[in-house]
């Protein structure tokens, strides 16, 4: 229809109608429907949780009910993801790891390598979770080097970022988030920003039972789209996936899916269930 429109209207060249038909077809140019650039994702960090039969019964039910239209990745913890890889095979959804570590294989006791991930099926990783952050003490320059090492493998990542309550009462958040996204992307270029989705968690939301208004995670995902803009460029910027986590819920997320920069969730406990989980992967779908 386009093409036709076009054409009806170059044939009156002195009319207000081409005037007016192209700026809205320079107006679709620049700013493109979200979903034709960015398919939703929706994550599921089981975290520390669930068991070997949990595991695998969890996957199964969420393999069987997701058909493509949203990314959905899982996050299982390391010692279930050569079981769960199994089960998710050739399905739409995809295999994820909580974390790694950033050197080739060799002598770092405890430490899980990139190489070893990808033998068991791996194809996306989180770098900078809030509590790898907070509770474990990883360091913006820690994260950084995890996100090179990611993308150098041929990873999807998934940086997160996010600022703590004090932070964001001190009216420090988007300084806070900036900094993070800057630190996080050092070095990275635009050509490999199609593997890297950020996702933007409000520490003071995680495992709270609070949750930013949809208002508030559109303004955090914004100001986090223009710092991306600042480092690479305006098609980079509205090309990338940024998610939303912090108690998302079957009752919340179509309304923060709704936002025009959320791309989809990184969902915590309410992953744990398929009861809760795929009616979140549903809200993506039609948000």
């Amino acid at each position: 229809m386009r093409s036709a429109t076009w054409q009806v209207a170059l044939t009156r060249p002195g009319s207000a109608i081409l005037v007016a038909l192209l700026t809205v077809a320079g107006m679709a140019r620049t700013h493109p429907d979200r979903f034709e650039m960015r398919q939703p994702i929706v994550g599921g960090n089981w975290k520390m949780n669930l068991d070997a039969a949990g595991s695998a019964h969890l996957a199964r039910q969420v393999a069987a009910e997701v058909d493509g239209d949203v990314r959905v990745v899982l996050f299982p913890a390391f010692c279930y993801l050569l079981p769960v890889g199994k089960i998710l095979g050739d399905t739409p959804v995809a295999l994820g790891a909580q974390d790694f570590y950033d050197r080739p294989n060799g002598a770092f006791t405890g430490e899980v390598s990139l190489a070893m991930l990808r033998d068991v099926g791996v194809t996306c990783v989180l770098a900078g979770h809030s509590e790898r952050r907070h509770v474990l003490g990883e360091s913006d320059q820690i994260v950084n080097r995890k996100v090179l090492a990611a993308l150098e493998a041929g990873f999807e990542v998934v940086l997160c970022v996010g600022e703590t309550l004090e932070q964001r009462q001190a009216g420090r958040a988007d300084t806070v988030n900036e900094g993070q996204v800057r630190e996080g992307l050092a070095g990275v270029d635009s050509d490999t920003m199609s593997r890297v989705t950020i996702a933007y968690e409000p520490v003071w939301a995680i495992g709270t039972g609070r949750t930013a208004t949809p208002e508030d995670a559109q303004s955090a995902h914004h100001a986090v789209r223009r710092t991306v803009e600042a480092l690479f460029s305006a098609a980079v910027a509205q090309a990338t996936r940024i998610q939303y986590g912090g108690s998302v819920k079957a009752s919340n997320a179509a309304d923060l899916f709704a936002q025009e920069d959320v791309d989809g969730g990184l969902i915590g406990s309410a992953s744990l269930t398929a009861e809760d989980f795929i009616p979140i992967v549903r809200a993506a779908a039609g948000a």
